[in-house]
């Protein structure tokens, strides 16, 4: 194991491209796949909240790394980072899986709170897709203790990461309601 994460690590920028491209082309065939046919499970209508959640908690991690690298302790940064990494792992698992067995929700507001919704969810998505080689370059310059590299990376991650996570709450509470 430990010779697959040198690897990995030693071609950081080629494992970046892969990840950002297999992660982003699974997000977009989902969309067009047709959802099941038939009542979901109730496990599978849980899945939002669940989504939800992951991103709330993806969120206050990301928080807590921030403080604990302002304050100068490196070891706690790193383990809210690794926390931040892996809510956003069981995020993208769960998402993923909701997203290949439930038909699109469509959101029923309209006017001015329509459009604030949009609005965050066309930001949303878009920030989504830009986060994953971001994220990844971050987190690689920072285990390889890359210190400059890594503060640039992170000065755009950081807030980039945090609006994710809070408009990925954000959005399910506008759309929770028209859930079937």
């Amino acid at each position: 194991m430990k010779n697959i994460w040198d690897k990995i690590l030693k071609y950081d920028k080629i494992t970046v491209i892969i990840l950002t491209i297999v992660i982003n082309l699974l997000i977009v065939f989902l969309s067009f796949v047709p959802g099941y046919q038939g009542e979901l499970p109730a496990y599978i209508k849980s899945l939002p909240l669940v989504n939800a959640t992951l991103n709330s908690f993806t969120f206050l991690f990301l928080i807590c790394a921030l403080v604990a690298i302002r304050k100068g302790n490196i070891a706690l940064h790193q383990r809210f980072i690794y926390a931040a990494f892996t809510t956003t792992t069981f995020f993208l698992l769960s998402y993923v899986t909701y997203h290949f067995m439930a038909e699109s929700t469509t959101y029923g507001g309209t006017g001015v709170i329509a459009a604030i919704y949009y609005f965050i969810l066309i930001t949303h998505i878009v920030l989504a897709a830009v986060i994953v080689p971001l994220a990844l370059m971050s987190f690689f310059s920072g285990y390889k203790r890359e210190v400059e590299r890594h503060r640039k990376w992170v000065r755009w991650t950081m807030p980039l990461w945090l609006y994710v996570s809070l408009t990925g709450v954000l959005v399910y509470l506008f759309i929770s309601p028209y859930y079937t």
